[in-house]
């Protein structure tokens, strides 16, 4: 359902550097981008990321309690991509480990501030 999640960025080329490195690692590309943001996803009728400047002009803000959830596959790699975002740069948020019986996640704040986790539901 849904078609993809914006974060916001003071800084695009940071903010596609630390992705394009970070999302290769489950397999996502740039879709489209153009002047004020950049798309990635897995394909184009897939759920998709876009790192974007705010339309208005003003500066991008970091929303308290909002957090994009990554979903792979396997429980290997929500630990590479945890690894490999505090690699990049990014801030832990809590490391890899189980949340309940199924959900194994870990979470990050990427270059900007925005929370992400990273998760999965196999065992």
């Amino acid at each position: 359902m849904i078609g993809y999640a914006t974060l916001g960025s003071n800084d695009l080329a940071r903010a596609a550097a630390f992705y394009d490195t970070l999302l290769a690692d489950i397999g996502a590309r740039r879709l489209w981008e153009f002047e004020r943001g950049i798309c990635w996803g897995t394909s184009d009728s897939a759920p998709a990321l876009a790192v974007m400047k705010p339309y208005d002009g003003q500066p991008a803000t970091v929303g308290n309690g909002t957090m994009i959830g990554l979903v792979v596959d396997q429980r290997a790699l929500v630990d590479k991509v945890h690894a490999h975002a505090l690699a990049l740069g990014g801030k832990d948020e809590g490391g890899p480990g189980l949340r309940g019986e199924e959900f194994y996640g870990a979470y990050f704040r990427d270059l900007d501030g925005n929370k992400l986790v990273c998760f999965t539901m196999a065992k």
